[in-house]
């Protein structure tokens, strides 16, 4: 097999040896751990490793040995149901082809993916499915497409302006976001609020709140910006005031994931405020607990199990050596539960008495 070419600009090991003035042979010592080497050499290689932006060329080494049928799976969570439930589904498509699933979470944390991969990539996985912070944007991504490893992202959408051809397994998010929107304008309602995950975390909450506002303005309503909340969140009280506090307070909230709307449900309970009386609640993602949940949630259907096949089936075709040519955009479909209804008149201009006392105490309950 030919050599493959050497990436523009990236350091190779022997650019570390030379700056760290040692043999190539040591720097491989030290970046595989495979024989001891003094503190002060270790340090210098791995000194000038870093200053070199230097990155082994792990699946390199992987593709000169047999293969393990391993895969790994890199997730933001595994507390939001869906991903939870796309694990699940890759691993029973993984187990029926004889395949193995390993796990690494990154906590939304864009930082943490390039550690959690290389991880993986050092346990000689075959290929990788994994949801990133940021596909357009992501240099691990870039080093991946370098380095030739194959890979599927699952959820993520890259913009139709992205000049990257990425594989992708997803529904449509910003006509998937506008369609339930343009749903709680069908019902009456004039004032439409959304709850966001951060946009600096999910590329996913960015294409939805882009549908949402495509809705609005499509039936001649004002958009607002989404009210972000970081994906960790555990209480969505305090976020929730700055909306019921407007002079003309929303009559429906539009979020960006079924986790968050949940929590939105339970925090305006607590609040006062009767769901979908007082104000409808709509989700996205389908997760099989919002059937559980009384009124049961409104939201957008992701198939997330026939996302998961089919990113399965996709990596295992790109380690078999098959060409990427187009995304996969899946059909969504809505969920109409009981947490959405038609407006129920004039909004009262009061808040409930659980509210105003979170409001004069400047925490919540």
């Amino acid at each position: 097999m030919p050599a493959r070419p050497r990436a523009p600009g990236r350091a190779t090991i022997l650019d570390v040896a030379r700056r760290a003035r040692v043999s190539p042979a040591t720097v491989s010592r030290v970046i595989n751990e495979s024989a001891r080497v003094s503190e002060a050499v270790t340090a210098a290689v791995l000194d000038a490793a870093a200053r070199l932006d230097f990155r082994p060329n792990l699946v390199g080494r992987n593709l000169r040995a047999a293969r393990t049928r391993n895969l790994g799976v890199v997730l933001p969570t595994l507390t939001h149901p869906v991903f939870a439930e796309c694990l699940q589904g890759l691993e029973a498509a993984a187990r029926a082809g004889e395949h193995a699933v390993m796990l690494a979470t990154t906590g939304y944390d864009p930082a943490q993916e390039d550690g959690a991969i290389e991880s993986l990539l050092r346990h000689r996985v075959d290929g990788l499915v994994l949801t990133v912070a940021d596909a357009a944007r992501s240099k691990l991504l870039d080093k991946l497409d370098r380095e030739q490893v194959p890979y599927v992202l699952v959820y993520n959408q890259l913009g139709s302006r992205s000049a990257r051809l990425r594989p992708t397994v997803s529904v449509d998010n910003r006509a998937a976001a506008r369609q339930m929107v343009e749903h709680l304008i069908g019902l009456g309602h004039r004032r439409i609020a959304m709850v966001a995950g951060s946009f600096r975390q999910s590329d996913r909450a960015r294409l939805r709140h882009r549908g949402y506002l495509d809705a609005m303005r499509a039936a001649g309503l004002p958009g607002q910006p989404a009210l972000e909340m970081p994906f960790m969140s555990t209480d969505a009280r305090l976020p929730l005031l700055d909306a019921l506090q407007q002079r003309q307070r929303p009559t429906a909230l539009f979020c960006s994931s079924d986790q968050l709307a949940m929590m939105v449900m339970r925090d305006l309970q607590v609040l006062g405020l009767q769901v979908p009386h007082d104000i409808a609640v709509a989700g996205f993602d389908g997760v099989q607990l919002g059937t559980l949940l009384t009124p049961t949630l409104a939201t957008v259907v992701q198939p997330t199990p026939q996302i998961a096949a089919t990113a399965l089936d996709l990596l295992l075709g790109l380690i078999g050596g098959q060409r990427y040519l187009a995304p996969a955009l899946l059909h969504h479909t809505l969920r109409l539960g009981g947490s959405i209804a038609a407006p129920a008149g004039p909004t009262s201009p009061t808040l409930p008495a659980a509210a105003e006392q979170c409001v004069r105490s400047h925490h919540p309950l």
